[in-house]
């Protein structure tokens, strides 16, 4: 028996346009951040390298998206990141948080400029504090998708990503990106943490703001 209803098509009537009310778990996370004592473990042909870096992500509320009777409040997000005292960027990723009330799932959209993209999923309830998502390559649904060359070099097999809302104010995460390097025999854990401090309010959705 399908979990989906039998109509495909009817939208929500009764549709609440204030994102910001409607973010669930996500709530926590609206805003623009900056995170100062980011650490990434990436892989070199040395072995694993530490590296420290500082980040500035936005979080910007959209106006409520329905795929017929299914209904999503969320987040699209810019991320940037440059190892301390430099211009150049490190690290930059867009996509979007999506919280589905009816089912209490959550979703997570990456874009990297790469040539990777990801969408990961779990489920939380609308007060929670903590979350944890995940994709798994091959997967038919909350998958990974990468270019020839990372597929052949580095070819990533899981992205976890656990969020915790902090009680001061901050969020912070921590996400395992899995990877087989080619020539190794053991999965490498590309991990990456920061904690997120917010420096400017959201700017409210369209539909919101009308």
């Amino acid at each position: 028996m399908s979990e989906f209803s039998a109509d495909i098509y009817t939208e929500p009537s009764d549709l609440d346009f204030d994102t910001l009310k409607n973010l669930g778990p996500l709530s926590g996370m609206a805003g623009i951040w900056e995170g100062t004592r980011g650490l990434d473990v990436k892989p070199k042909v040395d072995g694993p390298r530490k590296q420290a870096f500082v980040e500035r992500i936005e979080l910007q509320p959209i106006d409520p998206q329905t795929n017929g009777p299914q209904l999503f409040y969320g987040l699209r997000y810019h991320t940037h990141m440059v190892k301390p005292d430099q211009v150049k960027t490190y690290h930059d990723q867009v996509g979007y948080w999506l919280w589905e009330p009816a089912t209490g799932a959550i979703i997570h959209t990456l874009t990297i400029p790469r040539g990777q993209t990801a969408m990961a999923g779990g489920t939380a309830t609308a007060d929670a504090r903590q979350f944890e998502l995940v994709a798994t390559r091959g997967a038919e649904t909350f998958g990974i998708c990468s270019n020839p060359f990372l597929e052949h070099a580095f070819k990533t097999v899981e992205f976890r990503i656990h969020v915790t809302i902090n009680p001061d104010g901050t969020w912070s995460y921590e996400q395992d990106t899995v990877m087989m390097i080619r020539g190794q025999s053991e999965p490498f854990h590309h991990t990456d943490r920061n904690t997120l401090s917010k420096i400017a309010e959201p700017t409210p959705n369209p539909m919101a703001a009308k």
